[in-house]
């Protein structure tokens, strides 16, 4: 008798021990279901960049339907500059486009260089062109080429930098004392003029002087003085800030 009440008393000791091993879960299972209840609501009050994600939509039908693609001939031939948002960062192919035909009609953009890198457009203007020597006030001519730019410019919600750069020559007879001041007076002036055209967004401003001239092509001296002494505005993929 003894001997059925030990066996009876053993298991139901192993039974009370098994429910409590396991009583973890329950535990672990509340603090995972209360995790995720909390990264639910943290992602339902987060703002979605909605610009970013039209940016990748883009991208993805594009490498999904390349037959789609249009040619940057054909893209150019039906893209209209009133179409452009100006709550997105517009293409960077298309807006070259629009551009180099803006700047064929102007007699001072002609000259000015469009060059479209992986991350950037930069339009180079001549600052020979722009500004008296050892100047930062623009001519009445840049002024209205630069009204003339900031007319396209303005539609377009990318963010936009002007870089202003001189030659090594030491500055004389001139009211700044370096060239790094000449050249970020120069991009002020610039950036200052696309504003004044409508363009609503923040323009971020660089002077480099000489600090890039030895990069410019091995070209006359001459030549690449004259580059050397140009006002780069930047057009960035992404959207600038207001």
């Amino acid at each position: 008798m003894s001997g059925n009440l030990s066996s009876q008393e053993e298991e139901g000791d192993g039974s009370i021990a098994s429910k409590t091993d396991q009583s973890w879960m329950l535990i672990f299972t509340d603090l995972v279901s209360l995790m995720l209840t909390f990264f639910v609501l943290l992602f339902s009050m987060s703002a979605p960049k909605v610009d970013a994600w039209n940016n990748i939509v883009t991208a993805l039908s594009q490498s999904l339907k390349p037959s789609e693609r249009l040619s940057q001939s054909e893209a150019a031939s039906s893209f209209d500059i009133s179409t452009l948002s100006m709550s997105r960062a517009i293409n960077l192919d298309y807006l070259a486009s629009v551009l180099k035909k803006a700047m064929a009609g102007d007699e001072l953009l002609k000259n000015a260089q469009l060059m479209r890198f992986e991350d950037r457009l930069v339009i180079g203007l001549p600052g020979d062109s722009l500004f008296e020597s050892n100047d930062a006030v623009l001519s009445k001519a840049a002024r209205r080429a630069l009204s003339n730019l900031g007319g396209i410019l303005r539609n377009v919600g990318n963010q936009i930098g002007t870089n202003g750069h001189t030659d090594p020559t030491p500055l004389k007879g001139s009211q700044y004392t370096s060239n790094w001041e000449l050249s970020m007076g120069r991009a002020t002036s610039v950036a200052n003029a696309l504003k004044r055209s409508g363009y609503k967004e923040d323009i971020i401003s660089f002077g480099y002087a000489s600090g890039r001239f030895m990069e410019l092509p091995d070209i006359p001296d001459a030549e690449r003085r004259v580059m050397g002494r140009r006002i780069d505005i930047v057009v960035y993929p992404t959207v600038g800030e207001y």
